[in-house]
């Protein structure tokens, strides 16, 4: 006899009521929509669609260099694939606004800084069906969010040279978030230690060592470095030079392995630290996307 519980799955019941469960905590329209429109004199600013469950609450915007050069190298630029990663999506529209220009004569910028709005405005890493987008990013993707996003890419013309999505590891990936997935999933979560400090995702297939590693230079400047625990790993997975682990993109339907780009990378800030403020976790996604462009224009 055996003391172990036994983990079902949710239903749609147990979805149904996880839904009802969640309330909106801040503001889409006040802390999104009213920045994206004030870039609209520098950059053209295009809606390419609205999430179905509440289109007039959530329309859905990037942000796009007003004279593509088929000359220059095309950027992308995401943030709140995860809603509740705050510093993404300002980090985002803080590099548009005030760095993008310094870099205007070499690349063509596509920004999408809030992918996942009503996860940003319920603080929530899933959307509203219990889906995670960042595990979604494939041809008729059940995530709205991604579904949307990817149509809105395939219709501008070029292709992506590099990519940076800008996300956050928080204390409530334990606390929150890994419990619920154990629970819809009906499978047991392994909890690690949430790493203190700032830290890059490359991807298996195309690490870009030298392009992460000038990317933590220049984030250095502005935070600490995440270091790795007793084991050599950051959330589980082996270190493969300071502050950089991989994931493999493509195979887990990631936003930064969607494209074919030569390099793309993935940022993790620590918000929760009591080392830094909520105005440095910005400053270090901006200083993110310095160093791999700086990194980029003298490869």
């Amino acid at each position: 006899m055996t003391n172990s519980k036994t983990l079902i799955p949710w239903g749609n019941t147990e979805k149904e009521l996880w839904l009802k469960e969640q309330k909106i905590k801040r503001s889409y329209k006040e802390e999104v929509l009213t920045k994206v429109m004030t870039l609209n004199k520098s950059f053209e600013v295009l809606q390419y669609g609205a999430l179905s469950y509440n289109p007039e609450r959530y329309p859905l915007y990037l942000i796009k260099s007003k004279n593509f050069d088929k000359a220059k190298k095309t950027i992308l630029i995401t943030g709140g694939v995860h809603g509740y990663e705050t510093s993404g999506v300002h980090g985002a529209l803080a590099f548009m606004e005030n760095e993008s220009e310094k870099y205007s004569s070499s690349f063509n910028f596509i920004c999408v800084p809030c992918l996942s709005p009503w996860g940003f405005e319920t603080i929530n890493r899933w959307n509203p069906l219990t889906i995670d987008p960042n595990r979604s990013f494939y041809s008729d993707s059940p995530a709205e969010e991604c579904r949307l996003f990817l149509d809105a890419l395939n219709s501008l013309s070029g292709a992506i040279y590099a990519h940076f999505d800008l996300h956050e590891t928080t204390d409530t990936d334990n606390t929150v978030f890994r419990p619920a997935l154990e629970k819809r999933d009906g499978k047991k979560q392994e909890v690690w230690d949430i790493p203190d400090g700032f830290y890059l995702v490359g991807d298996t297939e195309n690490p870009c060592g030298e392009f992460q590693k000038a990317i933590i230079q220049s984030v250095r400047k502005v935070t600490h470095i995440a270091p790795h625990d007793q084991d050599g790993m950051i959330i589980g997975v082996p270190v493969e030079q300071e502050g950089v682990i991989n994931y493999p993109l493509k195979k887990l339907s990631l936003c930064a392995g969607f494209s074919q780009a030569k390099y793309t990378t993935t940022t993790e800030v620590y918000p929760d630290s009591p080392k830094v403020t909520d105005q440095e976790c910005i400053d270090a996604q901006v200083a993110a996307i310095k160093g791999g462009l700086d990194f980029i224009l003298h490869a």
